[in-house]
């Protein structure tokens, strides 16, 4: 059997996005931890929109902060910025502040054994390729990060039989590099090092990649939802995380629903769980709490399921949002007993 998942580096322009989406998240909560946030950031060619719903006593500056972000990834080119932020809705409200669920929706958690950390092969050797060239150019020491930028994607085939397929590797560099040389590079100081075996490689596959983030293409909050959750193999929910406070069961749900799969994987010994949460708009606690634990059924108690509970399990009002837009939305939790 091949399966096959992809991952973005943080300059890619939806994660891009991402980050602006939850930094403007961040620095609500950083002044005022009730707040509510529905964001999202629209970008490409010069231009960004900034758009949503919020409701909070913090002053903060959206277009700054989206510069800043943009800048802090690597890009230097000037954003033309339009904001249009409005407070939320009187009815969403009128439901979150009973401690109902601010949407409607269904959240999945899924933990597996197969690696340390729980998530399937092929989605941690892809992110492992773009955290590798994030690090190598980061660092700034070795002849390959003179090269790099922000921009990259990184795809990983396996194949049950015969290990690794296929690896795809895309990345942004500078124009003045040998293409070939630079695809050596790449090979020896980043593939092999995470994947010292493979079938097939493809670097750079279409040529070389001088123009990226906002310059080459659009960018948008939440577009890469299979890769932010657990890779096309596993089913995801029916919203993004990026740009939501934790009212939001998209975030939080999804947020208590790997915890959930995390816990049962390790109490029962387990070579899979796949947890599903279902909510109804103003209503705290789920419609739907279901645990399969190596394909058997398992009730899922002892558990606070409604938002407020969820975030005060993992302390879900504090800022931290950004990061995890950046480096995993499934980052360790600080978690409340």
């Amino acid at each position: 059997m091949l399966k096959t998942a992809e991952q973005v580096a943080y300059g890619h322009p939806d994660k891009v996005c991402d980050q602006i989406s939850d930094a403007i998240l961040d620095e609500c909560l950083r002044q005022d931890p009730s707040s509510r946030v529905a964001v999202e950031a629209l970008g490409g060619h010069g231009k960004l929109v900034i758009m949503g719903e919020v409701t909070t006593t913090a002053h903060f500056d959206a277009a700054q902060i989206a510069r800043d972000v943009y800048k802090n990834i690597g890009y230097q080119e000037k954003l033309e910025i339009s904001v249009n932020i409005v407070k939320q809705s009187p009815d969403i409200a009128r439901g979150v502040d009973t401690g109902g669920a601010g949407d409607q929706g269904i959240m999945v958690g899924y933990a597996t054994s197969q690696t340390p950390e729980m998530l399937p092969l092929e989605h941690v050797l892809a992110t492992k390729l773009v955290r590798k060239l994030e690090e190598i150019r980061n660092e700034a020491k070795s002849e390959l990060s003179k090269y790099l930028m922000p921009d990259a994607k990184a795809q990983v085939t396996l194949n049950d039989e015969n290990g690794v397929e296929a690896v795809v590797l895309s990345t942004q560099h500078k124009k003045e590099v040998d293409f070939e040389h630079l695809k050596k590079l790449l090979e020896e100081e980043v593939i092999k090092p995470i994947i010292p075996k493979y079938k097939n490689v493809f670097i750079n596959p279409a040529g070389p990649f001088v123009q990226g983030g906002f310059e080459a293409d659009t960018g948008l909050t939440g577009r890469k939802i299979t890769a932010d959750n657990y890779g096309p193999q596993i089913p995801v929910g029916g919203g993004c995380f990026s740009g939501k406070d934790s009212t939001k069961v998209d975030r939080s749900a999804a947020y208590m629903a790997r915890y959930l799969a995390v816990e049962y994987l390790r109490k029962y010994q387990a070579k899979e769980v796949l947890v599903k949460l279902a909510y109804a708009i103003g209503y705290p606690q789920p419609v739907m709490a279901t645990a399969q634990v190596d394909g058997q059924s398992i009730k899922i108690e002892g558990y606070d399921l409604s938002p407020r509970g969820i975030i005060n399990k993992l302390n879900l009002r504090k800022p931290q949002y950004q990061e995890r837009a950046r480096y995993g939305f499934f980052r360790d939790f600080e978690v409340s007993e």
